[in-house]
């Protein structure tokens, strides 16, 4: 099945998997851009507005951005 095929026959499969990367794509495109604007981050935030990656750059962004939490000190009684 070659390219034209799958938009002219109006593929099930193929509107449905498109559909889901969209959702994926857009839930993580959102989360990155948050934490940009939070963090000012504007070189990123244009980075990750401007590449279409499904979420992979986004994905690794939030994960290299995360915040350790902190432990606080159990106090014995």
């Amino acid at each position: 099945m070659n390219f034209q095929e799958l938009f002219l026959n109006n593929s099930t499969e193929f509107s449905l998997g498109f559909f889901v990367l969209l959702i994926w794509s857009l839930v993580w495109k959102g989360l990155a851009l948050w934490r940009a604007s939070e963090r000012k981050d504007k070189l990123w935030f244009v980075i990750l507005l401007v590449l279409n990656t499904a979420g992979v750059v986004e994905i690794i962004y939030l994960i290299v951005t995360r915040k350790k939490k902190q432990q606080t000190p159990v106090q014995k009684v």
